[in-house]
């Protein structure tokens, strides 16, 4: 039986996106670490370039993968290179690398795995390439079942590592992409609640520009390679040039006094 033929998996394959938090490998919960090591695969995302022919193997082991093996052993974990860095939409590039991880996931089932794990950074139902591995999945084989664990986000773990709370009271919690422009971040911070955007890398100067016209600056927090030995965490400024694409900016609400918005 081959991946594309349209065959139907048995209604017992079931592929579980698993969230694995932002780096560190002592941030995932007992239940994702039971389903990583029950899984007969696990599948990790990698950067497709790092995968290339001639690439050295080290340099293509990704934040993903290298939480998951301080659980799972490298022997049933499975590179799946996607385009992660393709900042064109739906580019042929991206979908490409979307149909070609189906079709692998896809062959694992037809040859018997039953249980296949893709481990995600953070959450793999906030910002995550998982959603579209699995849609992917479901178009080439209908029957297999697709399940999430939960993991903890980048604004989890900034938020407690800077002691600082995401929300109180009745204050709301925008989280955005620092990728859908700049007017979204800048109406979010009008607003009463606190603002989290990732992906601020390229557009961190636009970012930092309107915190400190509207402000801002001097409260908040910005987070690169969390849970990572290089990690930093700490005050925002305009000397970060040279931001990795998962740094997280994270903005508190403005509070006056205890209990205020209760």
């Amino acid at each position: 039986m081959t991946a594309g033929t349209g065959a139907a998996a048995p209604v017992d394959a079931v592929l579980t996106g698993v969230g694995v938090g932002p780096g560190d490998p002592e941030l995932l919960t007992l239940k994702a670490v039971r389903v990583l090591r029950a899984a007969d695969l696990v599948f990790v995302p990698v950067m497709a370039d790092r995968t290339a022919d001639g690439a050295d193997p080290a340099e293509g082991t990704g934040r993903a993968e290298r939480t998951v093996l301080a659980h799972v052993g490298a022997d049933r974990l499975r590179r799946l290179p996607f385009a992660l860095d393709d900042r064109g939409g739906v580019s042929p590039r991206r979908a490409a690398a979307w149909d070609a991880a189906a079709r692998v996931v896809v062959e694992a089932v037809d040859a018997g795995a039953r249980a296949l794990a893709f481990a995600t950074i953070g959450d793999p139902n906030v910002y995550s390439t998982f959603g579209y591995l699995a849609q992917s999945v479901r178009a080439l084989r209908p029957a297999v079942r697709v399940a999430t664990v939960p993991g903890i986000t980048a604004m989890q773990e900034l938020a407690a590592r800077s002691g600082t709370p995401l929300c109180e009271g009745r204050e709301p919690l925008t989280l955005l992409p620092a990728t859908a422009g700049l007017a979204l971040f800048a109406d979010a911070l009008a607003g009463p609640g606190t603002v989290v955007a990732y992906k601020g890398w390229r557009r961190h100067p636009e970012l930092v520009g309107e915190l400190r016209r509207q402000g801002r600056l001097g409260d908040a927090v910005l987070g690169c390679g969390l849970g990572l030995p290089d990690e930093r965490i700490g005050a925002v400024d305009d000397a970060a040039h040279d931001l990795p694409y998962l740094s997280t900016l994270l903005v508190p609400a403005r509070r006056d006094r205890r209990g205020g918005k209760l």
